[in-house]
């Protein structure tokens, strides 16, 4: 970083985001408030035409963007002529509920409770992006205008893999012609420190269905005569992974990219202790893998997992039944190199080959989605961090979650930096989801700072005295 940031601006955003964490939890509180539950089709629509209000209000040229399904939110407010464009992402919607018995307080009536904010979609992405709008409306506040031209994109559907977010992008993409799209969402280190995350594993669920008889049947008159379909699914899950824990689709493995020199530095730095993981999540033992580190394991390989096998009687006692159906749930998460679609028939050629009776459907899928790591921009961005923080965040070259990264990176060619903002004990996604207000209040100030630096490292390089 070759232009510090102005440090009485910085402390500036410190003491009106001191003063204003009440009227900023309270706008949290009123966003949190509103369900917006994508694969229920639950308030969605309302949720997006606020978040654009809020824009909106806030200076920004903001209007939905539609799409196939739920739409996005598209707003731009440009900052001074040559200075760098920065889209921000994040998504408005949430995941549901669930039971609302197992939450300690109603998950769409916010709560505060120990220093946290608890309620559905307040870590998964409400806190986290409106922490970055905050951020631009006290920078306009302060200093009149913006350091750097900023795009917002909030995503209706990233709860169901974003499946027509690439398409919508696409249309617009002479209005995302930017220099970096930052995106803010996912726990922060369990230690407390910031990540600056340079890539996401893809995804690719499905399920596989058996059939046998037209019916359950007695297992001793019918066993070994009537097909059983559970062991048709068995025998199928053994021929595409090995006891070694190696994927055996033919082809998959092949796609992989290896990852460079600086990744795997970076990869050995954030190595964690074995003994210490599996205390953490209560396991005797890892699970077997042809990978030497679990870096390897969570970065630079792909996984299949079976998330579940269904069929036949599942109560509480034996029953000597056969069953006529069984269902097996999956999902392979997929490295640089590997694309979806194409992972997606070679998976079907394996069960055509090996079980032709079987029937597969997809469930969606995200392409794995890479960052380099000497992206001039993760220096301002880091410098960012440490002026605000006092310490440098962990560099992490592939995070193990997914997220639409990958319509930026591959499909409109922009490189992509995650930085969460949340806790480490977040619960996104399960009961009691939760947003401490510590981060959230921090967010906001490294956003702001993030902005004045890229902005700063920008009129460094027109000047000719960066690194070109």
């Amino acid at each position: 970083m070759s232009e510090p940031i102005d440090p009485d601006l910085l402390a500036a955003t410190d003491r009106l985001v001191d003063e204003r964490r009440q009227r900023y939890l309270d706008r949290l509180r009123d966003y949190v408030r509103m369900p917006s539950v994508s694969a229920e089709d639950l308030g969605v629509a309302e949720t997006g035409a606020y978040i654009r209000d809020v824009l909106a209000d806030g200076g920004f040229d903001a209007r939905l963007l539609p799409t196939a399904g739920h739409p996005a939110v598209l707003a731009r407010r440009d900052g001074p002529p040559g200075s760098p464009h920065v889209v921000i992402y994040g998504h408005y919607d949430v995941q549901p509920a669930g039971d609302d018995a197992l939450w300690d307080s109603p998950p769409f009536a916010p709560e505060v409770r120990g220093g946290k904010l608890f309620g559905r979609g307040t870590a998964d992405n409400k806190g986290q992006h409106l922490a970055h709008v905050i951020a631009t409306e006290l920078l306009v506040e302060l200093t009149g205008g913006l350091p750097c031209t900023v795009t917002f994109v909030l995503d209706g559907e990233e709860e169901l893999g974003s499946p027509h977010l690439e398409p919508a992008l696409l249309a617009v993409r002479d209005q995302l012609a930017a220099d970096l799209v930052l995106v803010s969402d996912g726990p922060m280190d369990p230690t407390g420190r910031h990540q600056l995350v340079y890539g996401l594993r893809g995804v690719l669920a499905f399920e596989m269905s058996a059939t046998g008889a037209a019916r359950d049947l007695h297992s001793g008159h019918f066993g070994e005569i009537a097909p059983n379909p559970l062991w048709t699914l068995v025998h199928l899950l053994a021929s595409m992974k090995d006891s070694d824990g190696t994927i055996t689709i033919d082809g998959v493995n092949e796609l992989v990219a290896p990852m460079g020199e600086a990744e795997r530095a970076a990869m050995a730095a954030l190595e964690p202790d074995p003994a210490t993981v599996l205390a953490t999540i209560g396991a005797p033992k890892l699970a077997p893998s042809p990978a030497a580190t679990l870096g390897e394991r969570s970065m630079a390989r792909p996984t299949l997992t079976i998330n579940g096998l269904h069929g036949g009687y599942d109560g509480p006692k034996i029953k000597t039944v056969l069953p006529h159906t069984a269902v097996a749930k999956c999902d392979l998460r997929l490295v640089d190199g590997q694309d979806a679609d194409t992972v997606w028939r070679l998976v079907q050629e394996h069960v055509r080959r090996h079980a032709p009776g079987v029937r597969l459907t997809r469930h969606g899928a995200m392409h794995p989605s890479r960052t380099p790591m000497d992206t001039p921009y993760a220096a301002p961005v880091a410098h960012a961090v440490r002026a605000v923080t006092g310490r440098e965040p962990l560099h992490v070259p592939v995070a193990g979650g997914s997220l639409p990264m990958w319509v930026f990176t591959r499909s409109l060619g922009l490189p992509a930096l995650l930085l969460p903002f949340g806790n480490y004990d977040e619960a996104n996604h399960a009961p009691n989801e939760n947003l401490d207000l510590t981060c959230f209040y921090q967010g906001i100030r490294i956003s702001a700072a993030v902005l004045l630096a890229l902005a700063a490292e920008g009129r460094v390089r027109r000047s000719g005295t960066g690194t070109p």
